[in-house]
């Protein structure tokens, strides 16, 4: 199977409830296929400085901004396949890129800095590691996704992410998905992932349903409860 490393694209955020989407699910079943992955738990831990700049950079909204992270679909073992990302938005406009390495690879990486690959995509990885001087796990997010593509244009990708959790300690992949919710468990946030200008179908059915976008950010969210909770952390992760 191929493994996409490299992505630019549009995305658009909505937060509806479970209501809403069994609704606009029935609306567009005809013109939706579920993605190959179909329902898996996402687990993410983003990276960032002592003083949490990226994440504060981010919630300014700035023209540029840029996220590192590190995201499985399973609680990984030494062997399983991980993704090293950099996500970077200028004007709206998403570019990723992703380096797929072994959890034991990716873990010695951040330990030591030894690329275990010297593709482009890891040099660059390995340059805003080097430039933010000192980046280390900050943030662990989970949630329970199911995804969609339409039939007619692949590139066109619905997701729905329910139970968004997070934690600010055990920052590991290996350690389980568990965490404190970011969400009411009767919402779900819903992202539309163009490359072009969306369907016709899709944006009338938005309108029946009185969707519209919002801004949000798991990550930006869970920064957000940790600091007014007094609950933020210095430690790092043990990736012995």
């Amino acid at each position: 199977m191929t493994i996409q490393t490299v992505f630019k694209r549009t995305e658009k955020k909505y937060i509806i409830t479970l209501n809403q989407r069994k609704q606009l699910l029935e609306l567009i079943s005809s013109q939706i296929c579920s993605d190959k992955f179909g329902e898996s738990t996402v687990r993410s831990l983003y990276f960032d400085t002592d003083d949490f700049r990226l994440i504060r950079n981010s919630i300014d909204k700035p023209v540029y901004k840029e996220k590192l992270r590190l995201r499985s679909y399973s609680t990984p073992k030494a062997d399983s396949n991980v993704f090293l990302e950099l996500k970077k938005k200028y004007k709206g406009v998403v570019y990723k890129r992703r380096e797929t390495l072994k959890y034991s690879e990716a873990m010695n990486y951040l330990n030591t800095r030894s690329k275990p690959i010297d593709t482009q995509i890891m040099k660059e990885i390995d340059w805003t590691m080097n430039y933010y001087n000192g980046l280390k796990p900050k943030m662990f997010i989970a949630y329970d996704r199911t995804a969609f593509y339409s039939k007619e244009d692949s590139n066109l990708r619905i997701t729905f992410d329910k139970n968004v959790r997070f934690r600010n300690y055990d920052l590991e992949l290996g350690k389980g998905s568990y965490g404190n919710l970011i969400l009411d468990s009767g919402l779900c946030i819903m992202e539309i992932k163009i490359l072009n200008s969306m369907p016709l179908w899709l944006s009338n059915a938005l309108t029946k349903l009185k969707i519209y976008p919002s801004s949000f950010s798991k990550y930006g969210t869970a920064y957000a409860i940790t600091k007014d909770k007094n609950l933020i952390k210095n430690g790092g992760m043990n990736c012995a």
